[in-house]
């Protein structure tokens, strides 16, 4: 595993784990807060494992392939990341925290998907899984995806009993969840 690539990743990592500080309001980190964070700090765990020889990624595709594939997959995750952050004007409340929202954000990376941040952290797992090819990549991406899309189900039941349900159900109809031409 090329050590740059390797290094590019755990700072898309870190930059996810530091959401909760730099971003978001700060809030209780309970039980499932953690289990939605958990594939971020198992996948460091992996990629770790793999890059010191400990663990030894399948032979998938070429590894040229694979290398350029995962710098897309995190770029993007950064890339979406940031331009959601810089689309809010005010902190949000942590994953999984009833707060009631001041506005409905549908501006920004929003105008196209309902959960960039989570979409953000899916490709994040999805690139890291095709730089280490390994089954607890696989296992961590599959988890994610699992447990990100209960998170945003949840957020969306919540927002649409909200003051703004009217308005989100619109929203709904015109973004996708977490690819824009998925509805």
């Amino acid at each position: 595993m090329n050590s740059a690539l390797f290094l590019l990743y755990l700072l898309n990592l870190a930059y996810i784990g530091l959401l909760p500080r730099i971003f978001f309001k700060r809030g209780k980190f309970h039980w499932l807060w953690w289990l939605t964070a958990a594939p971020f700090f198992v996948c460091a765990i992996i990629l770790t494992a793999c890059f010191t020889g400990y663990l030894t990624p399948w032979p998938f595709l070429s590894e040229w392939l694979r290398d350029c594939l995962a710098v897309l997959a995190s770029a993007s995750s950064l890339c979406l990341i940031s331009y959601t952050l810089g689309t809010h004007r005010s902190r949000l409340a942590l994953w999984h925290q009833k707060d009631e929202p001041e506005s409905l954000v549908t501006y920004g990376a929003y105008r196209y998907i309902r959960h960039p941040f989570y979409t953000a952290f899916l490709l994040a797992l999805l690139g890291a899984l095709l730089l280490a090819p390994h089954p607890g990549t696989l296992g961590t991406f599959l988890y994610g995806f699992l447990i990100l899309n209960y998170t945003a189900s949840r957020e969306e039941r919540f927002l649409s009993e909200s003051t703004f349900g009217e308005q989100y159900h619109e929203y709904r109809k015109r973004t996708g969840r977490s690819l824009p031409w998925f509805m």
